[in-house]
């Protein structure tokens, strides 16, 4: 929700609601145990047989296996708005109940063997490498600080907006907005009208900025993962990615430019909180480290040494394991070569990412049926699902893909949503990326696109507007926000179709 920031409203997003040593009282002596739990109900399962063969018949599975993933998908998005305290002091448990809830029933009948392969596979080929990257985004964008303070004209807001969608794609959604969020609000800070500024950072910087490539969001990276290209996202999403945000900036532009002249929008100058000073940019040497994450990620995907190893039964290729080292020691050289105060200043901390990395384990690994069964296709028990987004001539419905990927998105966690639709279409990166290119747009769009359409649809999303609200901005309540993204988006979504998705 860092991303690149796993989509969702982590956990982190609500950590304004209670006391900071609560909450690190209740990670250590609450949650801890959740992730030992977790680790050796894992363990249990697979001990007795590393290289178990075959897999589910998802054809078999009945739809009752669905529900420990929607029952944490469901949790994450209902209960940090609904009971936030509650969410903060027993994630973990929440996690643990629907990740025991698959593995065990799941292991008893249909046997260690199987239940151990795709444990295996999951948490070696999909988790772990994801979780690096956004352990090295989170590490190294949280180490980059905007000090100073510009005047919040339209024009400099625009630009910041420009900048910041720009940034998302190479150092991810939540290291953009993170950066930048601050420096906006206190250019702005000597205004009445700032609401409407967030609401547009948080539709451009903190969703359709990420579109361009696998280090902007989290179900982009999922897809390069599964052999997506990471230039397949650039080419393919630029388009749709540069029509949105231009025409979101010039609105922005215009209502920017309409309130800035009323004459109650500005504050006495002597009353300017933060008055304008020379700007600068502390930890630069991280810019360094997001080029050699960049660099990273590319070479993993262009150098094929063919050279593979065997672990806990599964094949993982040199390449990557190269990738997730050189990921893990550029986190390490930014977190030793950046100074303290920088981070302090940017209000650096290690919850957000520990949350997410506990919350992602339970569902990278109870979504291990539901794509079993979308691989069975008609066969399946998600046949109705299948049906909706394919035609009567048996071609994907690519205006379906987009609108349901992205509906779900809004509300649920994108990245398992992408991985949802991307083994609908078929789960072949490499026909998707050919005969079924646009599905394989729509479905990235949706995902992307409308994490902007409620405050839990993308982990920056709820981060942003708790500083906007720490800083005085009153922002739109949940359901009136959800109306200016309908309001604002919506004919966007409709444009997006009849251009590209038809």
């Amino acid at each position: 929700m860092i991303g690149a920031f796993p989509k969702g409203p982590a956990v982190s997003n609500h950590a304004h609601a209670l006391p900071a040593r609560r909450i690190a009282r209740a990670s250590s002596r609450r949650l801890r145990w959740g992730s030992w739990l977790l680790a050796v109900a894992c363990l249990a399962i697979a001990v007795p047989a590393w290289a178990s063969e075959g897999g589910v018949d998802g054809s078999k599975l009945s739809a009752l296996w669905v529900v420990p993933f929607a029952g944490i998908l469901l949790s994450i998005a209902i209960a940090p708005v609904v009971a936030s305290e509650f969410w903060m002091l027993h994630f973990g448990k929440v996690t643990i109940f629907w990740t025991l809830a698959f593995l065990v029933p799941f292991a008893i009948l249909y046997g260690v063997g199987i239940a151990t392969r795709e444990v295996a596979h999951t948490l070696l080929l999909e988790y772990v490498p994801f979780m690096v990257l956004l352990l090295a985004l989170f590490t190294v964008s949280g180490g980059i600080h905007v000090r100073g303070n510009l005047h919040g004209s339209p024009a400099l807001n625009t630009g910041l907006l420009a900048l910041g969608t720009a940034l998302a794609s190479f150092m991810g959604t939540t290291g953009a907005a993170m950066l930048l969020i601050r420096p906006l609000l206190r250019a702005n800070d000597q205004r009445k009208h700032r609401a409407h500024v967030v609401v547009f950072f948080i539709f451009l910087v903190a969703n359709m900025g990420g579109a361009l490539t696998p280090l902007g969001d989290p179900p982009l990276f999922l897809g390069f993962l599964k052999g997506v290209h990471f230039f397949w996202t650039t080419h393919a999403m630029l388009a749709p990615m540069l029509l949105s945000s231009v025409i979101l900036l010039v609105l922005f532009y215009g209502v920017d430019s309409y309130l800035a002249r009323r004459p109650d929008d500005r504050l006495p100058a002597a009353a300017d909180p933060t008055p304008d000073s020379p700007v600068t940019i502390e930890g630069k040497i991280n810019f360094l480290f997001l080029a050699l994450i960049l660099a990273s990620v590319l070479a993993s995907g262009m150098w094929k040494p063919g050279i593979t190893f065997e672990v806990l039964g599964q094949t993982v290729e040199l390449q990557n394991v190269a990738r997730d080292v050189a990921l893990l020691v550029i986190a390490w050289a930014s977190w030793q070569f950046t100074p303290r105060a920088v981070r302090a200043a940017h209000h650096y901390e290690w919850g957000p990412i520990i949350e997410v990395g506990k919350l992602f384990a339970g569902i990278f690994l109870t979504i291990i049926p539901a794509i079993a069964i979308l691989r069975a296709g008609s066969d399946g028990a998600l046949a109705s699902l299948v049906a909706l987004v394919t035609g009567a001539d048996g071609e994907p419905r690519n205006a379906m893909y987009f609108v349901l990927s992205g509906a779900l998105s809004s509300f649920l966690d994108n990245a398992p949503t992408y991985l949802v639709f991307f083994n609908l279409a078929g789960g072949d990166a490499t026909t998707l990326m050919t005969t079924h290119a646009t599905t394989l747009m729509a479905i990235s769009a949706g995902a992307v696109f409308m994490g902007a359409n409620t405050y839990i649809g993308n982990a920056p999303n709820f981060m942003v507007k708790a500083i906007a609200e720490s800083r005085g901005v009153t922002m739109p309540s949940f359901f009136a926000y959800f109306g200016w993204a309908m309001l604002v988006l919506g004919p966007i979504y409709v444009l997006l179709i009849f251009v590209f998705f038809r």
